[in-house]
């Protein structure tokens, strides 16, 4: 067995598509790489081995997540490691290309690399003079490399030429380095999607159409196609991890609303935020609430479309995790959170409050309503129902007026379409159905072929 299956434990965060990773150092210690705010599963993995975390390091200041390396300093006494660069303004160690932490027996080097971001360093953790693998955050990742248009599009082509630069610094490590990214498989901070979450120099070599580009030109340009849209909230979090994220001292919790307080959070223009299964969405709502299921999107999905300044009231059905709920939102810094109505749509209901239903149908009885496909572009193009009109949940509602009355949305399987209907109920919208499927099934029920190709598209 090697290196990786004694000692690095990745912890994959499905939701965001990212990977932090957990190494045992041997002697009780362990070292943390691009970990969350949400450290239950790391600090879970370490109670495992009876580690204490001695290093956190972060490769970029990250926009999808909030680092936990303030929080790691603060209940297991870690060390941060990151870019000097980074200006960082709580107490780290600042590190520049070629330094090199001493972690008691091993050693981790910074190599700078910057595209992703501009202050970017991969971690190359090395055993004497032997290269074990390298943290490569958002440089190289499998069989693409991370986005460069995060810090805006006047900047996006010169981080590109700087990701071709680190790419090619990387692919000069030995073939049998390991390769460790965080981003990865349904990331937004991915330029690609891929499967994959680890691989080696060699490996990547071979198969990442990147680095087969024939030049720097090139490789900008297949680079930079390939970036789709992302959550707002991106926008935000690069300083909010460069100012640190604020040390918590317990769990957070989701207290218990009544009717009547729920009606008084609303009319101080709080927010309501329906984490129910679509179905049970669609039978009977708060009116003017956002459905966003619970599930590993979650977060994705609260950070694109809610601000983070209005406090937040939660709809919960029966047995759903609401320490999940209260992670997932925190992890992204959505921390107004006002708490949950107590007792559900029943005690809604129950106190004499309207609901709003919407309709959830089944592709055979669908027809003749306008389809408006809210998958990603990248998704509609792969195959979409002909005379679709594709409008990316994430830009929905400032292209609400664009979305036809009586339309049914859809999206792969119905939690993003209800999503899309609630965002247009919002926006005063009557007559909005849910396709309870996707397109292929549509197109079965109705002897359609699917199209390839961007189409109509508003997004």
């Amino acid at each position: 067995m090697g290196f990786a299956d004694d000692h690095l434990i990745p912890l994959v965060d499905q939701g965001l598509g990212n990977s932090a990773y957990l190494v045992d150092l041997g002697d009780g210690r362990a070292l943390a790489v691009d970990a969350s705010r949400d450290l239950r599963a790391l600090k879970a993995a370490a109670a495992r081995r009876g580690l204490t975390v001695a290093f956190a390091a972060d490769t970029h200041l990250h926009a999808d997540f909030l680092s936990g390396a303030v929080q790691l300093a603060h209940d297991d006494g870690a060390e941060i490691l990151a870019s000097a660069a980074g200006r960082r303004a709580f107490g780290h160690r600042g590190l520049a290309d070629g330094d090199e932490v001493d972690l008691g027996g091993l050693t981790l080097r910074a190599l700078a690399t910057p595209g992703h971001t501009d202050e970017h360093l991969s971690f190359l953790l090395h055993d004497g003079g032997r290269e074990l693998g390298v943290f490569t955050g958002g440089s190289m990742i499998v069989n693409s490399a991370a986005r460069t248009d995060l810090l805006g599009a006047d900047r996006t082509e010169k981080l590109a030429r700087a990701q071709y630069r680190s790419l090619k610094r990387l692919i000069t490590l030995p073939d049998a380095t390991a390769v460790w990214p965080t981003h990865g498989a349904g990331s937004f901070c991915s330029a690609v999607r891929g499967n994959e979450r680890t691989s080696t120099i060699g490996t990547q070599k071979q198969t990442n159409p990147l680095l087969a580009a024939a030049d720097e030109d090139a490789f900008v340009k297949q680079l930079v196609a390939g970036l789709g849209s992302y959550p707002d909230y991106f926008d935000r979090l690069g300083e909010a991890n460069r100012r640190g994220p604020a040390v918590l001292s317990a769990a957070p919790l989701l207290p218990a609303l009544d009717a009547g307080q729920v009606k008084a959070l609303l009319a101080d223009g709080a927010q309501v935020v329906d984490v129910r299964p679509a179905a049970d969405y669609a039978a009977g709502h708060i009116p003017g609430s956002l459905s966003i299921p619970l599930r590993g999107q979650f977060a994705t999905w609260l950070g694109w479309l809610l601000p983070d300044t209005d406090p937040v009231v939660f709809v919960t059905g029966g047995g759903q995790d609401l320490a999940e709920i209260v992670w997932q939102s925190y992890k992204i810094g959505y921390e107004r959170l006002a708490g949950r109505l107590a007792g559900g749509m029943a005690a809604w209901t129950a106190d004499g409050n309207p609901q709003t239903t919407t309709a959830f149908l089944t592709p055979s009885h669908a027809e003749g309503r306008p389809y408006v496909d809210v998958r990603q572009d990248a998704e509609f193009a792969a195959g979409h129902v002909p005379g679709a009109l594709n409008i990316e949940l994430g830009s929905l509602a400032a292209a609400a007026v664009d979305a036809p009355e009586g339309a049914v949305v859809a999206c792969a399987h119905g939690e993003r379409g209800m999503t899309a209907a609630s965002v247009l109920e919002r926006a005063g919208h009557t007559d909005i159905a849910v396709l309870d499927g996707g397109a292929a099934e549509y197109a079965e029920a109705h002897g359609q072929q699917l199209i390839q190709g961007t189409g109509d598209t508003t997004s």
